[in-house]
C-alpha cells in the first residue's frame, strides 16, 4: 500500500514523502489516526494544496514540543514510594506516576511520551528518564525514587 505521509514519522519518513508500507499498518494506524492519506492522484493534489498549512502545522509541533523540553529540563522531581529496608520497593514506579509527578511539577507530560527502557523502577535511588515530545524532540531528566518515612 503506498501512502502520503502527513507529518513526519519516525523509521518511516518525513512530511509529504510517499512511501510503501503493509496494508494493516496503513488501514489500522497511519489513516485513521491522520498521519498519512492514501496516494491516489486526487489524495496527491489534494495535498500539494495543503503543504505550506502542513509545514506550518509541523513547525508549531516542534516549537512547542522544544518548549516543553526546555522546561523539563529545569525540574527536580522526587518521587516517595513504600519500601523495605534494603531499598526495594513494595511495587513500582512506571511511566503512570512519572507522568504524574512531572505534571503536577508544571510541565504537562502524557503517560505514552515517558520512555522506560529497562521497564519499571523497582528500587530506591536516581535514574535518568527519557521523554519523547516528538520525533526530533527528546528529552532527560533525573528522578529520584525515596522511601516513604
Amino acid at each position: 500500500m503506498e501512502v502520503i505521509l502527513l507529518e513526519k514519522i519516525a523509521n518511516l519518513g518525513n512530511l509529504g514523502d510517499k512511501v510503501t508500507i503493509k496494508s494493516g499498518y496503513g488501514r489500522n494506524y497511519l489513516v485513521p489516526q491522520g498521519k498519512a492519506v492514501a496516494a491516489t492522484a486526487k489524495k496527491i493534489a489534494e495535498f500539494e494544496a495543503r503543504r505550506a498549512e502542513l509545514e506550518k502545522a509541523a513547525v508549531e509541533k516542534l516549537n512547542a514540543a522544544q518548549a516543553r523540553a526546555n522546561a523539563l529540563g529545569k525540574l527536580q522531581i522526587v518521587i516517595t514510594h513504600k519500601a523495605g529496608d534494603e531499598g526495594r520497593l513494595f511495587g513500582s514506579v512506571g511511566t503512570h506516576n512519572i507522568a504524574e509527578a512531572v505534571t503536577a511539577a508544571g510541565v504537562p507530560v502524557g503517560k505514552h511520551e515517558v520512555r522506560l527502557p529497562h521497564g519499571a523502577i523497582r528500587h530506591v535511588g536516581e535514574y535518568n528518564i527519557d521523554f519523547s515530545f516528538h520525533t526530533d524532540v527528546t528529552a532527560t531528566l533525573a528522578i529520584k525514587v525515596a522511601a516513604e518515612a
